[in-house]
């Protein structure tokens, strides 16, 4: 049951995620990378492409299991960023999706994908036969 728990709860929150991701791609597209917010520093431009990168790219890597450990490490920055500074000051009503993002992103670090994933199959045909 774990397993089918940890599965669900990677799936669906990369998926959402993804839609962020997805949104942010689209600003790409239409040339909003010049407008997007530069938070920390690297310009609006590199914030946006980095912020594609985690937003999409890591969280369909999630999705599907793959290099599931890494891929959560840009969206922990990213989420927590997102937190703690881009919404620093708008109050919990403005944190509070950041949050569960980094919580649940955090928990799927530490618990790994699961049993119905690319690295558990990875893992399982690499792992000795004896210890």
């Amino acid at each position: 049951m774990t397993n089918l728990g940890l599965f669900i709860l990677r799936v669906s929150t990369a998926s959402c995620m993804m839609v962020h991701g997805w949104q942010k791609l689209q600003m790409l597209e239409s040339g909003g990378a010049a407008e997007f917010p530069d938070v920390i520093g690297i310009g609006g431009a590199t914030t946006l492409y980095l912020a594609i990168f985690s937003e999409f790219i890591c969280a369909a890597l999630i999705l599907i299991g793959f290099v599931t450990r890494l891929a959560t490490i840009p969206l922990i920055i990213t989420m927590f960023i997102a937190v703690f500074i881009v919404h620093a000051n708008d109050g919990f009503q403005m944190q509070e999706i950041g949050a569960l993002y980094l919580t649940i992103f955090v928990f799927i670090l530490i618990a790994g994908p699961g049993k119905y994933s690319i690295d558990h199959l990875i893992y399982k045909k690499t792992k000795p036969t004896h210890y």
